[in-house]
């Protein structure tokens, strides 16, 4: 008897470490707050742009950063060769974005370093902008504005 609860005690405690799910990280700013964003999947995006052309919307994909690269890309169709099917993030000091409920700032960590969040699956909201097409005009559109941004 007490064997077998020490062993269910035992496959218990091995087990936790394994359910507990990665830390979501909010960052909000002070933009935007009184406007309703449409959420809408990447693909669905990226198929009707020029619809979402000057709209709020709040869409998820994996960011990847890098010398002349800011975007958003679909994490489940992303090549790497090309960029018309992502989106140019624009990033401004207009609207900083904040860790909820903290003073940290997206791109620095609470020990101070620089916040690394390439190759890391988000949702962001922000303005879709048709018109700017980030570096080099090589990305779909650009997503201005952003107010909020949920890492996984």
């Amino acid at each position: 008897m007490i064997q077998s609860r020490l062993y269910i005690a035992l496959l218990t405690a091995l087990m936790l470490p394994a359910c507990k799910s990665p830390q979501r990280k909010i960052y909000t700013s002070e933009c935007a707050t009184a406007i309703k964003f449409k959420k809408v999947n990447f693909a669905d995006l990226a198929d009707s742009i020029s619809f979402y052309d000057k709209q709020y919307v709040q869409v998820s994909g994996k960011y990847l950063e890098g010398k002349n690269q800011s975007a958003l890309v679909n994490d489940s169709t992303y090549t790497g060769k090309g960029e018309t099917q992502s989106f140019w993030v624009n990033f401004t000091q207009d609207c900083p974005l904040y860790l909820m409920g903290k003073r940290i700032g997206l791109f620095e960590t609470e020990d101070g370093e620089y916040n690394k969040i390439s190759n890391r699956h988000m949702t962001i909201r922000g303005r879709i902008n048709l018109e700017k097409k980030g570096h080099n005009k090589a990305y779909s559109a650009t997503i201005n504005e952003v107010s909020y941004l949920e890492l996984d």
